[in-house]
């Protein structure tokens, strides 16, 4: 079933011949893709646009979708796959995933997977399918979640499974996993695992190719999601075919059974039994399945019902990535390693005649017809549906109509149904027929009429409407007619649908919607007279007459209607509502050109009594160019001032028409004052104001609005010029708390306090910082306000203290003075006490103000003030009330002190316990009193005071104190200010300082009994710097016993010390002192500041004694700590040595070992490693052992080193040393024992070092047969090394000893070698060459011959053979190429033929690999190659059309005898109109030589054909020739031909002239011509065949002229149907032809008789009236969809007419309504309408 051609078909015979269209899109190579990354894992394909390809530097990107355009990114990555529909390219390297939108150039997503991916791919646009050896998880691009476990592979597609396709359901609950192993005996078993994301349950599978699709099945409203999979079941028996399986998945058991096939066989060809699916592809589109195989094959299956439609072998490579193309239906392949993208199609112009005619399955033809609405299967629908109504099943058959597309959908269907009698209880057959329809689609233009009828006939409009709006009707003009009586609703939408403008203009009359008649009409170009329907819709419905002008008006282009005319026509039929109306909607758009009629508009209306819609229309704002100051006047007139005063601009007329301004709207007046100018505005607002109190609110309410255009200044002058104090306070006060003009707040103080309004006044004074403060309190001072308020905040906020105080001082108004500094400035109190002393104030009075203010008066303000007025004193009381009150303020209890010290009431108490005054203060105010008071003041600073407190201690002698001070206080920062002073000048040391250390030396420190402060004591001396002095307080503390001789630090601080300043005592500090920190200390003696390697060597000794250092490590570890400051620092290893002999400890002679191997003292060192037992440097000891190379000594260490360690560089190192010592026993005793030795690396270092015995030893062990067959080679042992290269069986090995054999003259080895290395292609070159170079011709052309026998010999094999024969042995070239072609590389071979000069080997390849081109190219440019049969048997197969005409140019020019040949194989395929050119370009000969040629194609019928065999009859005066070419062959210039001709000196060549004239209907060059050679018939057929009456006439006249009687009757008779018989009675009467012109005007009057009586029967009353038989088949015929006219039949090509009954009873067709006479007109002698030559009786 479906057989196809086993070979690849070709594109052009697949469309015409097979269901599918194949074709290649692309090559990748082509493209620059590398032949390794065309791959299954490197090359990907997961949609129609982009392919991506993995290179080993860069990923290439192929975008499908823009022209292949192929664009490379330097990205490192083993995979990369692109999103299906978006540009995101997915990366992968390693178990690392990376996702990058390329369009944003951002990476969206990044993860690492726990183990490696075998497979992964996009299932959606937005999840991104990952298949690992274990388990499946899907990984989605929303959100930043990781990639999601989905189910683990089951065991059936285990780890040796390779995974080769992964699918998702369209619902995404469905998956499908698919994979390929190998199987028994060689086969390749398939196995699938299908799981349930709901259910999460699999189910194993056997097969190879899978995939889901969603179908539509006939019967179920609900789409059907089905599984489709090819089966193969490993146990099957031998020669069973596979099976494929539709199955859905997913379907709810509620709501039916799901759809299932049974499995069909698949027919798998004889030659592929072994063959098996690679992939299966869903055509979406067409509900096609395309199984793809590794051998090639495609299958295309229908999956509504599984079985086969097609198959073909569609390529020879194997096909490892496929894609499905969405919108085409298309599957797309790629071939491994060429790159071939190929795309195959279904082709539905041959996919039914290939059903029926090759597979005859009617019934798959019939379905998939049907699905699809293919042509193709009418005949079997036709023969289907015959058999069904015959049968009776008419819902069988209605449902075969719907599904047959347009095939049966006919108006005889139609009738056919309805002439079929109802079953009882049964629908009407047409009904049912017309249900099936409507279920399956929409109705046809006939068929929706039919149904409609009977449906409206019994009164079910509404099923008509539910069917409209479904869209099941097509609706027509015909059908609206039906539905407009019933209901115009509906029927409108029909017309609407139906595009009929007419009538659904009609019926939105009909149904009362004029506006949407002008859009309708519009939007469909629809013109009609719109004048004549707005007049008679004005009278009788003005409403819908407006509803029409609104939207004539509105109509896109521009009004369809005068404006004006038509306004003027609803205003003279009284209509100003309407006309107002129609005027608002034409005038919306404010067009300047309307200015008339906008003024028009608002006239009618306030002239005819309705202003307020005037006032509206003006108030929207919509109408801007009318007539300003006419409407200005109308207004006015009707009363509406405020309308007046906005169409005015005079200001005359404003301020007449405000003098109503009483009667208008304040916030109009207000606003109205915006519109005019500066000017205008102060002119109007004075006249106002004029006008009396009345208009005052609003003047202030202007004022408000305009203060910033008209000017503060100019308004208070309005205000003050009318005297309106009032008005101009609530102006001010509008503005005042905005404005920043100081003119305006002034005024506003001045106009409160005229008023009386003192607290207004307040609040700006105390507030505003606008005006100016001297000029405010200059006129506050002046006017003696009996409020002083506003003078006392003007006084307080500008410094006018002192003037406030002496005007209310002066003016007795003191419990102001109070009441300012208590509640308004209690901070300036001072100010006003110092003004109140200066001018005398009683001190009871100001002790009261104080005490009344209290602690809100500032302290520090007032003792300054008291203190320069010596008053101080006076403060006492005050001072002492705010410290009772709990102040803490420093400033009250400093100037307390200072009372206290003056009046030396116990100071030195106060100043030790009182926790608030300042130190900084009181220590300077003691100083000249009492130095000790200072120093207890300073003290008391807490470190505030330090400096001060020093200087006084060295100026007043107080070093004592000052030590105490110092200990106690433990400050560093302290410490360095006393102690870190230069010397003087003189060079001595500073003596205060030298006191001061007395003082602590002697005294401070020995009383101190705490540790903090002697440690930070010694700090202090360390900071310092004096480490004397330091030396002598430590052994004070230490050294002559105290509470801290023991103490640890201050031992390791006296040691360091030392170190430091006198090392000479160090090292008896060392045994005098125990406990100190040894380890540190002995560092810092090692250190390079230091260098005390001695002591530091002492210590370690000391303290690595037992009574020192009780445990056992702590006692190594300070013996390793000794010999390491021998090793690193004294450098003395000789001594060291003795020490490490005396402890004799294993870490002291690693010490020592890494210390000797570092000086590369490599023996020495081994045997301290050795004496340690210590391998840890073993890495180091081998370097520093080869390097000396000492493998003898070695040996020794690696053995014990192998004792506690197993690593590879010991055995590998041991190894090499048995080598380098020649040790062979050992080391073949070694490598043969256990061993953790890297042989390889090892070896490959012997042999690189040329020691091969060893080498060959260490291959042997590990089987390395190629290295091992390199060692033979070097010993010259060539068998030995043939025989390694077998075992090793790699193509590098095979090649070296080949040609070290060659080289060695070893031919039969070195060819043994040379077959297995030619097996590979790409060593073929290398092979040659090497043998080439050596000039063994003859054994290299032996070794390939050998090849053609291998059984895996390629294509290079038996193409290089031929190259070598075509250098070497030319004889054998063409039955090389003859015997092998199938396995040669043409173009190769060819090449080389061709630089040999082998021509004719050339030809044949060409051909053979049909490149009929370069073999045709070949024949014509080398002679040597021609041959005549092969030329003609590739000229008409070569692709380049233009070969052939070089091919005609050439059997001219070197064949002419064969050209005749050659055209008869081109006639087919050449164009012979640029044939002939080239025939004539050439020469006349050349025409000669073709003129054979062009015989034989003239039946093409071509001008150039036609023209020039023309020409050469013309020139062989072969007039006979030249008639029948003309009669047969017209397509060629004949005015031209005849416009020649008609000079030519032969008459026969001139009649054919006049003959072509004839013919193109140039009547009078015909005639003229005839006439000058005196053929008379010639001119008379001419004129009957012009049936020109004129021409005809103009003939007889001549005739008459030249008294040529005969041929003048002769014309009338020929003539007889186009003469007028008024000229043949006048030429008759005038020349007395009377006998002539007789039998011409009898026929004339029998044929006039004839078509009198004809009409005489025509119009006789009818004799009888039509039977009821009549009426019955008039009603049948009806049925036919015709109109209910007979069925009309055609005779021949005529018009077809209806019959009618003629005189003698028979029937002619009657054609008068198409201007043609009727039979009874018909003379006779005129047959079917056409006049007979001669006349009847004659």
């Amino acid at each position: 079933r479906g057989g196809g051609s086993s070979t690849e078909p070709h594109p052009t015979s697949t469309m015409a011949a097979v269901p599918v269209v194949f074709n290649e899109a692309i090559n990748l190579q082509q493209l620059g893709v590398p032949e390794a990354s065309i791959k299954h894992g490197l090359t990907s394909m997961q949609s129609d646009k982009w392919i991506v390809c993995v290179e080993p530097s860069q990923v290439t990107l192929i975008d499908l979708q823009n022209n292949a355009q192929v664009t490379r990114r330097p990205i490192q990555a083993e995979a990369a796959i692109m999103n299906p529909t978006s540009n995101i390219l997915a990366l992968r390297s390693g178990t690392t995933l990376q996702v990058f939108n390329l369009d944003a150039k951002a990476k969206l997503k990044s993860h690492s997977m726990p183990e490696p991916l075998v497979y992964w791919k996009w299932t959606g646009p937005s999840n991104l399918a990952l298949i690992t050896a274990s388990s499946v998880y899907h990984w989605s691009l929303e959100g930043d979640a990781a990639p999601t476990k989905v189910f683990d592979r089951h065991p059936s597609l285990g780890p040796n499974t390779q995974i080769i396709n992964y699918h998702v359901s369209p619902d995404g609950k469905w998956c499908l996993l698919g994979g390929i192993s190998a199987g028994a005996g060689g086969t390749v078993n398939g196995n699938m695992q299908l799981f349930s994301m709901e259910k999460k349950v699999s189910q194993p599978l056997q097969g190879h190719a899978g995939s889901f699709a969603k179908i539509k099945v006939a019967g179920r409203e609900d789409p059907a999601q089905v599984l489709v999979f090819h089966e193969k079941k490993a146990e099957s028996p031998q020669g069973e075919p596979p099976k494929l399986f539709v199955m859905e998945v997913g379907r709810d058991p509620s709501k039916g059974t799901p759809f299932r096939l049974p499995p069909t066989s698949i027919p798998v060809p004889a030659d592929a039994v072994a063959d098996f699916p690679v992939s299966l592809v869903i055509d979406g589109k067409n509900d096609v399945a395309f199984l793809l195989t590794k051998m090639g094959y495609c299958y295309m299956f229908d999956v509504h019902s599984g079985k086969t439609m097609y198959r073909a072998k569609v390529t020879q490579e194997t096909v490892f990535c496929t894609c499905g193309q969405e919108s085409t239906g298309a599957v797309f392949g790629i071939t491994v390693r060429s790159g071939r993208v190929f795309r195959i199609l279904l082709n539905g112009q041959a996919l039914i005649p290939y059903i029926t005619s090759t597979l005859r399955d009617n019934d798959l033809a019939i379905k998939v017809a049907g699905r699809l609405g293919l042509p193709g299967a009418e005949n079997l629908y036709a023969a289907e549906f015959e058999r069904l109504i015959s049968a009776g099943q008419v819902q069988e058959a209605a449902r075969l109509v719907a599904a047959s597309g347009t095939a049966l959908r006919t108006p005889a269907t139609i009738a056919r149904f309805q002439q079929i009698p109802a079953e009882p209880g049964a629908p009407q057959p047409v009904f049912q027929y017309f249900s099936t329809l409507l279920e399956n689609g929409k109705l046809n233009e006939q068929e929706s009429i039919e149904l409609a009828k009977p449906v409206l006939q019994q009164g079910r409009p509404q099923l008509m409407e539910k069917w409209l709006k479904d869209d099941k009707l097509t609706c027509s003009e015909q059908l609206g007619d039906l539905i407009v009586s019933s209901d115009a609703g509906m029927a409108l939408s029909v017309y609407l649908r139906a595009n009929c403008h007419a009538k659904a203009v009609n019926c939105f009359v009909q149904r009362g919607e004029y506006d949407k008649i002008v859009p309708y009409t519009t939007s469909v170009g629809f013109k009609m007279d719109y004048s004549s329907m707005l007049s008679q819709l004005l009278f009788n419905n003005p409403q819908g007459a407006l509803d029409l002008a609104k939207g004539l008006v509105n109509a896109e282009g521009g009004p369809l209607i005068d404006i004006q005319a038509t306004a003027e026509a609803f205003l003279s039929s009284n209509r100003v509502q309407e006309t107002t109306a129609f005027l608002l909607e034409a005038l919306k758009d404010n067009k300047p050109e309307h200015a008339y009629l906008q003024t028009k508009l608002l006239e009618i209306n306030l002239i005819g009594g309705a202003p307020q819609v005037a006032d509206a229309i003006m108030q929207n704002g919509i109408l801007t160019h009318y007539d300003r100051a006419h409407v200005g006047k109308l207004c006015e007139r009707a009363g509406m001032w405020q309308r007046a005063a906005e169409h005015y601009t005079d200001i005359g007329d404003i301020k007449r028409v405000f003098k109503n301004s009483h009667q208008m709207n304040p916030e109009f007046v207000v606003t109205y004052f915006g519109k005019l100018n500066r000017e205008q505005s102060l002119s109007l607002l004075k006249d106002m104001m004029s006008r009396g109190p009345q208009n005052m609110q609003v003047c202030v309410e202007v004022a408000k609005k305009y203060h910033d255009e008209l000017g503060s200044e100019d308004l208070i002058g309005v205000f003050e010029s009318n005297k309106a104090t009032e008005g101009l306070y609530y102006y001010l006060g509008a503005i005042v708390n905005f404005s920043e003009d100081a003119f305006v707040h002034f005024k506003y103080i001045q106009a409160s306090c005229m008023l009386g309004q003192f607290k207004e006044a307040e609040r700006v004074c105390r507030d505003s910082n606008i005006y100016v403060p001297v000029e405010v309190k200059d006129y506050l001072k002046n006017a003696k306000l009996p409020d002083p308020r506003p003078l006392i905040h003007v006084c307080d906020r500008f410094d006018f203290v002192d003037e406030l105080t002496d005007y209310l001082y002066l003016n007795s108004l003191l419990q102001y003075i109070e009441v300012y500094v208590t509640k308004v400035s209690p901070t300036k109190t001072p100010m006003v006490i110092g003004k109140l002393f200066d001018l005398g104030a009683n001190e009871d009075f100001i002790k009261r103000i104080l005490m009344a203010v209290g602690s809100a008066c500032p302290v520090d303000e007032m003792v300054e003030i008291a203190e320069t007025r010596n008053r101080l004193r006076l403060l006492q009381a005050w001072l002492e009330a705010r410290v009772a009150t709990g102040s803490t303020e420093p400033g009250t209890h400093n100037a307390l002190g200072k009372i206290y010290i003056t009046l030396n009431r116990d100071p030195k108490a106060f100043l030790t316990n009182n926790m608030f005054y300042d130190p900084k203060v009181l220590g300077p105010y003691c100083e000249s009193l009492d130095p000790s008071l200072a120093f207890v003041a300073y003290k008391k600073g807490a470190g505030e005071c330090d400096d001060e407190l020093i200087a006084i201690s060295h100026t007043h002698g107080l070093y004592r104190d000052l030590a105490k001070y110092l200990v106690e206080r433990q400050d560093l920062e302290l410490w360095a200010k006393v102690l870190n002073k230069g010397e003087t000048e003189d060079g001595g040391e500073d003596p205060q300082r030298r006191q001061l250390i007395d003082q602590i030396v002697e005294w401070a420190l020995p009383e101190s009994t705490s540790a903090d402060e002697v440690s930070c004591t010694v700090k202090a001396f360390m900071a310092a710097d004096l480490p004397g002095e330091l030396i002598s307080l430590l052994e004070r503390i230490i050294l002559q016993g105290s509470d801290f001789s023991d103490n640890k630090n201050l031992q390791n601080l006296l040691i360091l010390t030392a170190i430091r300043a006198d090392t000479t005592r160090v090292a008896a500090y060392i045994d005098q002192l125990d406990n100190f920190d040894a380890k540190d200390i002995a560092l810092i003696c090692v250190s390079e500041s230091h260098m005390l390697y001695e002591e530091a060597y002492s210590i370690y000794v000391k303290f690595s004694k037992p009574e020192f250092s009780h445990d056992k490590e702590d006692q190594t570890e300070m013996q390793v700590l000794a010999i390491g400051v021998l090793v690193d620092f004294l450098k003395d290893l000789d001594r060291a040595r003795a020490y490490a002999s005396q402890v004799d400890e294993k870490p002291v002679w690693s010490r020592l070992g890494k210390a000797q191997l570092e000086e590369n003292c490599a023996a020495d060192a081994i045997e301290s490693f050795i004496a340690a037992e210590d391998p840890s440097e073993y890495v180091r000891v081998c370097d520093a052992a080869n390097e000396a190379e000492i493998w003898t000594e070695l040996i020794p260490f690696l053995k014990m080193a192998r004792k506690n360690l197993q690593e590879n560089l010991l055995d590998t190192e041991i190894i090499y040393a048995y080598a380098k010592t020649n040790n062979l026993t050992e080391l073949e005793v070694f490598v043969n024992g256990p061993n953790v030795a890297n042989i390889q690396t090892i070896g490959d270092r012997c042999f690189s070092e040329g020691l091969y015995h060893a080498a060959k030893i260490l291959f042997t062990n590990i089987n390395n047969n190629s290295k091992l067959a390199l060692c033979h080679i070097h010993l010259e042992e060539y068998r030995e090394a043939v025989a390694a290269a077998t075992k090793a069986n790699n193509v590098s090995t095979w090649k070296h000893v080949c040609f070290a054999c060659l080289r060695a003259g070893e031919f039969r080895l070195a060819a043994t070698c040379g077959l297995e290395v030619i097996k590979y292609p790409d060593h073929v070159d290398e092979v040659v060459s090497y043998y080439s170079d050596l000039g063994h011709f003859s054994h290299l052309v032996s070794l390939f011959e050998q090849g053609l026998g291998l059984e895996d010999a390629h294509i290079g094999i038996f193409t290089e053979l031929g190259v070598l024969y075509t250098k070497h042995v030319p004889g054998k070239v063409m039955e090389h190429c003859k015997v092998f072609f199938s396995k040669l590389n043409v173009s190769k071979v060819v090449r080389a033929c061709e630089r040999a000069r082998l021509y004719p080997p050339s030809v044949y390849l060409y051909m053979a690999d049909k490149q009929y081109d370069s073999a045709v190219k070949v024949m014509m440019d080398r002679a040597p190659a021609f041959e005549n049969d092969l030329f003609l048997d590739s000229i008409v197969k070569v692709r380049n059309s233009e070969i052939m005409y070089k091919a005609v140019s050439f059997y001219l020019t070197m064949k002419p005898m064969l050209f005749t040949r050659l055209m008869e194989v081109l006639e087919a395929v050449i164009d012979h109109s640029r044939v002939v050119n080239q025939l004539k370009r050439t020469g006349d000969w050349a025409l000669q030589l073709g003129q054979k040629y062009m015989q034989s194609v003239q039946k093409m019928n071509l001008s150039p054909v036609n023209e020039a065999l023309n020409e050469l009859y013309i020139e062989d005066e072969d007039y006979e020739s030249l008639r029948k070419s003309i009669d047969s062959f017209n397509n060629f210039n004949m005015i031209a031909l005849a416009s020649k001709l008609s000079s030519h000196e032969l008459l026969e060549f001139r009649r054919i002239s006049a003959y072509v004239y004839r013919i193109n209907k140039k009547w009078n060059h015909s005639i003229e011509l005839s006439k000058g050679d005196r053929m008379w018939k010639d001119c008379i057929d001419t004129a009957n065949e012009s049936a020109d009456p004129e021409t005809i006439e103009n003939l007889l006249r001549f005739f008459c002229d030249t008294s040529e009687k005969e041929c003048f009757c002769a014309a009338l008779y020929t003539c007889f149907m186009h003469v007028n018989p008024d000229v043949v009675l006048e030429l008759g009467w005038v020349n007395g032809y009377h006998n002539f012109i007789m039998p011409f005007f009898i026929q004339t009057f029998r044929q006039t008789h004839l078509r009198l009586k004809e009409l005489e029967r025509r119009t006789a009353p009818k004799k009888e009236e039509n039977t009821a038989q009549d009426e019955i088949a008039g009603t049948y015929g009806g049925l036919s969809g015709f109109g209910g006219g007979m069925l009309m039949l055609e005779n021949g090509g005529g018009i077809p007419a209806p019959m009618a009954v003629s005189p003698s009873g028979g029937q002619h067709l009657d054609m008068s309504s198409f201007g043609v006479p009727g039979p009874g007109m018909v003379a006779p002698g005129m047959q079917n309408g056409m006049p007979q030559m001669g006349m009847p009786g004659m």
